[in-house]
């Protein structure tokens, strides 16, 4: 089974359009791990709207909010997972009806997938939050038109899909295109690496820590572009005063290993 490790604070109404899309997954063999960084009551009654009718398990995990602490929350959430395949994903993002079946496909043993995303404008995003009902096929109509006027700023992934292979492989750590909204790995290697780096607080950074060692300890990371796009909702960027310090230890790390 895979367990998906949703990372959510103070969005609830981002958070809903994540859990209705998952909803309409075309392969519904997951649970939902909601990894809760400190939000208010309003999370939790979203969460407790959708739990009682949900296609699938969702259990909620909350922290007291004490700043940016996602990585000790998501530890827990690696915990808690019944799942052997972990998902991670992120409150603020909508995933394609296949998002699911794609991550299973290019599940591999020994390996990590790193997936990508297409960024939603401003006045997309404020029209999705408007909607009753997440449907991906109404998104979908138009799509031409929402990439020319700058609604999304990548088109054809979400039109052509391509297959597992091995061109999708890194040979070594690159930093480039890893994004903690979506990613995946096996639980077993994720406990084998003690999972995230709780010493790491403050936005930034974090996942290209937990993937630069997890390709340490012999798993090789895979490209999930052009399978596994998430659609990010447009927000504000998020306090970035502990990204540098975050980015020269992760630094401090590669060099030592090189060593």
């Amino acid at each position: 089974m895979i367990s998906i490790l949703l990372a959510t604070y103070n969005w609830p109404q981002a958070l809903k359009l994540c859990l209705e899309s998952l909803a309409t997954q075309t392969d519904q063999n997951f649970e939902i791990i909601i990894a809760d960084d400190g939000s208010t009551e309003s999370t939790k009654q979203v969460i407790e709207s959708f739990s009682s009718s949900y296609p699938a398990a969702i259990k909620h995990l909350w922290q007291e909010d004490q700043g940016f602490r996602k990585t000790k929350i998501l530890n827990q959430a690696i915990n808690a997972a019944h799942g052997d395949y972990l998902v991670f994903l992120d409150g603020d993002c909508i995933v394609q009806p296949d998002f699911v079946a794609r991550h299973r496909e290019l599940a591999q043993k020994g390996f990590l997938v790193t997936g990508s995303r297409i960024l939603l404008n401003e006045n997309l995003t404020q029209e999705l939050l408007t909607w009753s009902q997440w449907s991906f096929q109404k998104f979908s109509s138009g799509l031409l038109g929402k990439r020319l006027s700058g609604g999304i700023n990548k088109y054809w992934p979400l039109k052509i899909k391509l297959g597992n292979g091995s061109w999708r492989d890194y040979k070594k750590f690159v930093w480039r295109r890893i994004k903690g909204c979506n990613m995946a790995c096996w639980k077993e290697d994720a406990e084998a690496i003690n999972g995230f780096d709780e010493t790491m607080t403050g936005w930034g950074h974090e996942d290209a820590d937990f993937v630069f060692r997890l390709q340490h300890h012999g798993i090789t990371r895979k490209s999930g572009s052009w399978s596994t796009e998430v659609l990010h909702l447009f927000h504000k960027i998020n306090d970035q005063s502990n990204a540098a310090e975050n980015a020269r230890r992760v630094r401090e790390k590669i060099l030592a290993k090189a060593l």
